[in-house]
């Protein structure tokens, strides 16, 4: 049997198959199972600032009198705050007594000012890493490139200056120049960049005149995008890779791997076809190596990056010149 196990941001994993930060991974009977099929690591569900801001106003409307006194709203603030932050840490410390992997902690921001404060705080609860799930949208025309950017870097820097645990940045591919941004990012200290974020996509209800969320789930049609990058970057970013959206099978885990990624994130396909998938991905993953004579991970990680390729040209091709020019 091949060994599978890998190593990422410095941890050593059993195999490559993380389980991402997602409701599957908010409860300590959800880490255990998924610890139990075989996931290597686990990503906690995102500690949300937006959220907790969310609650608390909530709390404050409800409350008809605490608009009327700035304290009571300071309190109403940090209370739901404090309550939030501490329920993740009690997580954190309860997941790392349940299992012998490795557990991630995952900040979602929307300000600069909260992530250390966070950060420092989930370092100090025994998580073995921290991702951190970072994304400006770039909306306002007011602002440029370099003033969105600016902000990815002010965090980073924060954060690696902070604590003494991994860092990972969960990124997008929203960016004018996405191979200077990733390479700029690595240069950080962070010891991992995520490949993809995977976004609330809006839809309109025409009956309702609502707008609702639509493609909760990833499906194995958008590995494309991450499986580029990844190809293209893995030789180039001075940290590892994670590649995350669109893994449901474990020809995708293969992949990716091949494009260079020492690891993956799954979350959709856990949804669709719970926990129990992680090993017939395993065996997947197992049995291919087995095929193709790989003892390790190492022995093929990476073997089809641009940089591997007689034929660059494949990762960077962005026409269909073959396809729908009419040449056979």
């Amino acid at each position: 049997m091949a060994n599978l196990s890998t190593s990422y941001m410095g941890l050593k994993l059993k195999n490559p198959i993380i389980v991402g930060s997602s409701g599957l991974t908010n409860s300590v009977e959800n880490i255990k199972e998924a610890a139990a099929s075989g996931a290597a690591a686990i990503v906690l569900k995102s500690l949300f600032e937006e959220q907790i801001l969310h609650l608390a106003q909530h709390t404050m409307m409800q409350d008809s009198t605490a608009n009327l006194y700035p304290e009571a709203e300071d309190y109403i603030k940090q209370y739901t705050r404090a309550n939030d932050v501490e329920n993740y840490l009690r997580l954190i410390r309860e997941a790392k007594k349940a299992v012998d992997i490795p557990i991630i902690g995952s900040i979602n921001c929307v300000s600069a000012t909260e992530w250390t404060d966070f950060a420092v705080k989930i370092a100090e609860a025994g998580a073995d890493a921290i991702e951190l799930n970072i994304f400006v949208l770039p909306s306002d025309p007011l602002r440029s490139s370099e003033q969105n950017e600016a902000v990815y870097f002010e965090i980073l820097d924060k954060i690696t200056r902070s604590v003494n645990i991994p860092v990972a940045a969960k990124i997008s591919y929203y960016f004018s120049s996405l191979s200077k941004m990733a390479l700029k990012l690595s240069w950080t200290g962070i010891k991992g960049l995520v490949m993809f974020n995977r976004f609330f996509s809006p839809d309109i209800d025409i009956d309702r005149m609502e707008v609702r969320a639509s493609n909760v789930f990833s499906t194995p049609a958008e590995l494309s995008v991450s499986l580029r990058w990844v190809a293209m970057l893995s030789n180039k970013v001075q940290c590892d890779i994670a590649a995350s959206t669109g893994i449901h099978d474990g020809k995708a885990v293969i992949k990716q791997l091949l494009a260079g990624a020492k690891a993956v994130q799954i979350a959709s396909v856990l949804y669709k076809k719970g926990f129990r998938e992680i090993q017939v991905m395993l065996d997947e993953l197992n049995q291919w190596m087995d095929q193709h004579n790989y003892a390790t991970t190492d022995q093929f990680i990476g073997k089809m990056s641009i940089r591997q390729l007689e034929n660059p040209a494949a990762w960077e091709r962005v026409q269909f010149m073959r396809h729908f020019s009419g040449i056979e």
